[in-house]
């Protein structure tokens, strides 16, 4: 491939990326509305999918400083949306769950979420789709092996 053409490629690789995410976390914000934010509503589906974790298992799973998980986790825990848990054997572990509430507001939040995404997605046809998200776990494991290999930095 010609260097010109990559470059283009490049371009508009990166100008799609920022509109694509820019414009999809503004409609999943404006379905869920103000009960939550785009970071909790995934952090509240990340512990649901997973049972119990740990903050530790959060700022991993979201590639971002324990700092701001716990400043995310805080606000969920004063709003009742999930609570603390020690582990009995290692009182340094430290469980996350949802209650009630919190399961309760998920459920209605995803509801939203499923809605948007379901009339985004029924404008493909079963084979663009397909393509699309095969394509698009291939973009996530090429940029996984990338960081584990440190060639980002």
């Amino acid at each position: 491939m010609e260097k010109n053409q990559t470059m283009e490629l490049i371009d508009r690789y990166v100008s799609v990326s920022f509109q694509v995410t820019n414009k999809a976390e503004a409609l999943i914000n404006n379905a869920i509305g103000a009960d939550l934010t785009y970071d909790q509503h995934y952090i509240l589906r990340y512990i649901h999918n997973a049972g119990k974790c740990t903050s530790t298992e959060l700022a991993e799973a979201f590639d971002v400083n324990k700092s701001a998980i716990t400043a995310i986790i805080t606000r969920l825990t004063n709003r009742e949306l999930i609570k603390r848990t020690r582990d009995p054997e290692d009182r340094r572990v430290v469980y996350l769950t949802l209650t009630e509430k919190g399961n309760e507001l998920f459920s209605q939040t995803q509801q939203k979420v499923q809605k948007l995404l379901k009339s985004i997605i029924t404008q493909f046809n079963d084979e663009e789709i397909a393509a699309f998200i095969q394509t698009y776990e291939k973009l996530l494991q090429v940029i996984t092996n990338i960081q584990e290999k440190g060639e980002l930095k």
